[in-house]
């Protein structure tokens, strides 16, 4: 089982770029819960059940919840976002990855993640906002790489608003998002290993299986700390 792609080897025209995503698109699982597209489509309010992204079961009670819609700034330690993106397809939800092409689908799956429901788009040309735009249409999750670009705020207003409509979060990494409802920050604190051949765990010995984080978030909360599975 593979994750689907998209590869560009050379940039196409807008119009053939869009055609090609909403190919992608279409087989891509349907978003889970038949009543939750049916609310996305009336505008009436999520239930509350629905309303939340799903967050790593190690982390619950210590990662702030993202409500569906929501933009959030991540940086740090790639164990988080790989984390959530496992999160969410495990649960059912369809997840897109723009602009990322290091990322660590291998770490994902040992968390959890079914490749099945992730969309990769490694090189999404010159406008990768677009892109991850047109994604939400199908996704409960966009994550999108800016490399190193600034989105201004007049661009923002129109993808957050789609964001919303359509119930996606988006994960911006690598640049900046201008009115971010929450930004995120992840670093390594400590590591956990495996006894591997031997009959305890030893220093300097055996496999990780667990990477500690420490996760600050800005926005509505404070500082939090939680536990993320390694591969």
């Amino acid at each position: 089982m593979a994750a689907s792609t998209v590869r560009h080897q050379r940039h196409p025209d807008r119009a053939e770029q869009l055609k090609q995503l909403r190919l992608q698109m279409a087989a891509v699982p349907p978003k889970v819960g038949a009543a939750r597209c049916g609310h996305a489509r009336s505008n009436d309010p999520l239930p509350a059940s629905e309303s939340l992204l799903p967050i790593p079961e190690l982390l619950a009670g210590s990662l702030p919840e993202l409500p569906r819609g929501a933009v959030a700034v991540v940086s740090g330690a790639r164990s988080l976002l790989l984390s959530m993106v496992a999160s969410v397809t495990a649960a059912g939800g369809n997840v897109a990855i723009v602009g990322q092409r290091d990322i660590g689908l291998l770490a994902a799956v040992e968390m959890g993640a079914d490749l099945s429901r992730i969309a990769v788009i490694h090189d999404p040309g010159t406008d990768p906002v677009e892109v991850a735009a047109v994604l939400m249409d199908g996704m409960d999750l966009v994550v999108l790489g800016l490399g190193g670009r600034s989105v201004p705020a007049s661009r923002v207003r129109a993808v957050v608003a789609r964001g919303r409509h359509k119930g996606c979060t988006l994960l911006v990494t690598g640049g900046d998002w201008q009115g971010a409802s929450m930004r995120l920050e992840a670093r390594v604190c400590g590591y956990e290993t495996t006894a591997g051949d031997r009959d305890a765990p030893t220093p300097g010995y055996g496999r990780i299986g667990r990477v500690r984080l420490a996760v600050q978030a800005q926005g509505r909360v404070g500082r939090a700390i939680g536990r993320v599975k390694a591969g």
